[in-house]
């Protein structure tokens, strides 16, 4: 079964952690996570991302432009807003995008 590979970005602290934990608890899905847009970006070019998980705290421009820049390098990556609704929200979020696309 395939890992699908995410990268989460959010600029509130703690609940980065959590999602990092939340995500990390599924076996088939492997994130890291950054509050700091310019590293996020480095590490998204190197490394092959399924998913890119926006969190709370970024600014509107932060968040548009983090967004083109990640299509524009790998268009088939899915960029889903995460702002909060508990863990199984989160899942499901995350698991009917994927079957929207045919990656499930």
């Amino acid at each position: 079964m395939k890992t699908f590979e995410f990268l989460i970005l959010g600029k509130n602290q703690p609940i980065l952690e959590i999602l990092l934990r939340l995500v990390n608890a599924y076996e088939n899905w492997n994130a890291i996570g950054f509050s700091d847009e310019k590293q996020a970006q480095e590490y998204f070019l190197n490394n092959k991302i399924d998913i890119i998980l926006l969190s709370s705290a970024i600014e509107e421009h932060v968040e548009k432009d983090f967004t083109a820049f990640c299509l524009k390098h790998q268009p088939d990556v899915e960029v889903i807003e995460h702002f909060g609704g508990g863990s199984g929200l989160l899942k499901s979020e995350i698991e009917h995008r994927l079957y929207l696309k045919g990656k499930l």
